[in-house]
Protein backbone atom coordinates (compact mmCIF):
# COMPACT_ATOMS: atom_id res chain seq x y z
CA UNK A 1 0.00 0.00 0.00
CA UNK A 2 1.24 3.47 -1.30
CA UNK A 3 0.87 5.83 1.56
CA UNK A 4 1.03 9.81 0.82
CA UNK A 5 1.36 12.54 3.15
CA UNK A 6 -1.13 15.11 2.48
CA UNK A 7 -1.18 17.52 5.18
CA UNK A 8 1.03 18.44 8.51
CA UNK A 9 0.45 19.55 11.52
CA UNK A 10 1.98 21.63 14.35
CA UNK A 11 -0.20 20.15 17.07
CA UNK A 12 -2.23 17.10 18.05
CA UNK A 13 -5.79 18.70 18.22
CA UNK A 14 -5.78 19.93 14.88
CA UNK A 15 -4.56 16.88 13.46
CA UNK A 16 -7.28 14.31 15.34
CA UNK A 17 -9.89 16.98 14.67
CA UNK A 18 -9.27 16.74 10.71
CA UNK A 19 -8.76 12.42 10.95
CA UNK A 20 -12.21 12.50 12.40
CA UNK A 21 -13.14 13.90 10.30
CA UNK A 22 -11.82 12.44 7.15
CA UNK A 23 -12.59 8.88 9.59
CA UNK A 24 -16.78 10.35 9.10
CA UNK A 25 -15.86 10.67 5.27
CA UNK A 26 -15.33 7.22 4.95
CA UNK A 27 -11.51 7.59 4.34
CA UNK A 28 -8.42 5.54 5.87
CA UNK A 29 -6.34 7.94 7.10
CA UNK A 30 -3.36 7.86 9.43
CA UNK A 31 -1.13 10.36 11.54
CA UNK A 32 2.48 9.66 11.64
CA UNK A 33 4.81 11.21 14.04
CA UNK A 34 1.84 11.99 16.28
CA UNK A 35 3.34 10.79 19.61
CA UNK A 36 6.73 11.73 18.83
CA UNK A 37 5.17 15.42 18.59
CA UNK A 38 2.70 15.51 21.59
CA UNK A 39 5.42 14.28 23.93
CA UNK A 40 8.48 16.38 22.50
CA UNK A 41 6.52 19.82 20.91
CA UNK A 42 10.14 20.84 19.93
CA UNK A 43 10.96 18.12 17.95
CA UNK A 44 7.82 19.15 15.69
CA UNK A 45 10.02 21.15 13.15
CA UNK A 46 12.90 18.77 13.17
CA UNK A 47 10.90 15.83 12.12
CA UNK A 48 7.85 18.12 10.10
CA UNK A 49 5.45 17.94 12.79
CA UNK A 50 2.44 15.28 12.97
CA UNK A 51 2.00 14.19 9.45
CA UNK A 52 -1.82 13.21 7.81
CA UNK A 53 -1.78 10.45 5.39
CA UNK A 54 -3.51 8.36 3.13
CA UNK A 55 -3.36 5.79 0.22
CA UNK A 56 -2.02 7.18 -2.82
CA UNK A 57 -5.53 6.44 -4.42
CA UNK A 58 -7.59 8.05 -2.38
CA UNK A 59 -5.35 11.37 -2.40
CA UNK A 60 -7.06 13.75 -4.28
CA UNK A 61 -10.43 12.93 -3.04
CA UNK A 62 -8.88 13.98 0.25
CA UNK A 63 -7.18 17.30 -0.75
CA UNK A 64 -10.83 18.48 -1.95
CA UNK A 65 -11.87 17.65 1.14
CA UNK A 66 -9.62 19.57 3.00
CA UNK A 67 -10.16 22.46 0.67
CA UNK A 68 -13.98 22.39 1.73
CA UNK A 69 -13.09 21.83 5.22
CA UNK A 70 -11.04 25.11 5.22
CA UNK A 71 -13.57 27.02 3.98
CA UNK A 72 -16.20 25.77 5.63
CA UNK A 73 -13.86 27.39 8.80
CA UNK A 74 -13.13 29.82 7.13
CA UNK A 75 -17.12 30.96 5.99
CA UNK A 76 -17.87 30.69 9.79
CA UNK A 77 -16.68 33.69 11.18
CA UNK A 78 -17.78 37.48 10.43
CA UNK A 79 -15.59 40.50 10.71
CA UNK A 80 -16.67 42.88 13.04
CA UNK A 81 -15.89 45.90 11.23
CA UNK A 82 -17.82 44.80 8.10
CA UNK A 83 -19.76 41.90 8.40
CA UNK A 84 -17.85 40.05 5.59
CA UNK A 85 -16.53 36.57 6.30
CA UNK A 86 -13.76 36.35 3.35
CA UNK A 87 -10.94 35.65 5.61
CA UNK A 88 -7.24 34.59 4.75
CA UNK A 89 -4.75 32.95 7.04
CA UNK A 90 -1.35 35.20 6.45
CA UNK A 91 1.95 35.50 7.92
CA UNK A 92 2.21 39.21 9.89
CA UNK A 93 4.21 41.49 8.65
CA UNK A 94 7.08 42.84 10.68
CA UNK A 95 10.54 42.91 11.30
CA UNK A 96 10.39 39.78 13.87
CA UNK A 97 8.57 37.73 11.45
CA UNK A 98 11.18 38.62 8.53
CA UNK A 99 14.32 38.18 10.99
CA UNK A 100 12.59 34.59 12.35
CA UNK A 101 12.19 33.65 8.60
CA UNK A 102 15.50 34.37 7.57
CA UNK A 103 17.34 33.03 10.65
CA UNK A 104 15.61 29.62 10.33
CA UNK A 105 16.13 29.34 6.58
CA UNK A 106 19.86 29.99 7.26
CA UNK A 107 20.22 27.40 10.04
CA UNK A 108 17.74 24.67 8.78
CA UNK A 109 16.36 23.75 5.42
CA UNK A 110 13.62 26.21 5.46
CA UNK A 111 11.89 29.32 6.40
CA UNK A 112 9.74 29.31 9.12
CA UNK A 113 7.42 32.65 10.27
CA UNK A 114 6.00 32.35 13.57
CA UNK A 115 3.57 34.82 13.41
CA UNK A 116 -0.03 34.61 11.56
CA UNK A 117 -2.83 36.82 11.44
CA UNK A 118 -6.71 36.26 9.82
CA UNK A 119 -6.66 38.73 7.67
CA UNK A 120 -10.18 39.87 5.85
CA UNK A 121 -10.54 40.39 2.67
CA UNK A 122 -12.98 43.49 2.80
CA UNK A 123 -11.90 45.93 4.89
CA UNK A 124 -8.13 45.09 6.35
CA UNK A 125 -9.21 43.85 9.85
CA UNK A 126 -6.89 41.25 11.10
CA UNK A 127 -6.84 39.22 14.06
CA UNK A 128 -4.88 36.25 15.78
CA UNK A 129 -8.02 33.77 15.87
CA UNK A 130 -10.81 33.74 14.07
CA UNK A 131 -13.82 36.36 15.43
CA UNK A 132 -16.87 34.36 16.53
CA UNK A 133 -20.58 35.30 15.66
CA UNK A 134 -22.26 37.50 17.53
CA UNK A 135 -24.55 35.70 20.12
CA UNK A 136 -27.55 37.14 18.84
CA UNK A 137 -26.54 35.52 15.76
CA UNK A 138 -26.68 32.23 16.98
CA UNK A 139 -29.70 32.60 19.20
CA UNK A 140 -31.39 33.53 15.85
Amino acid sequence: MNLVTVKTFDNYFSANITLTKLHAAGIECYLKDEYTVTLDPILSNAIGGIKLVVKLEDEIVVRKLLEAYEQDYLKAATCPKCGNNNFTYLTKPGATNYITALLTWIFSSYAVAPYYVYHCENCGYECERLPEKNIEELES
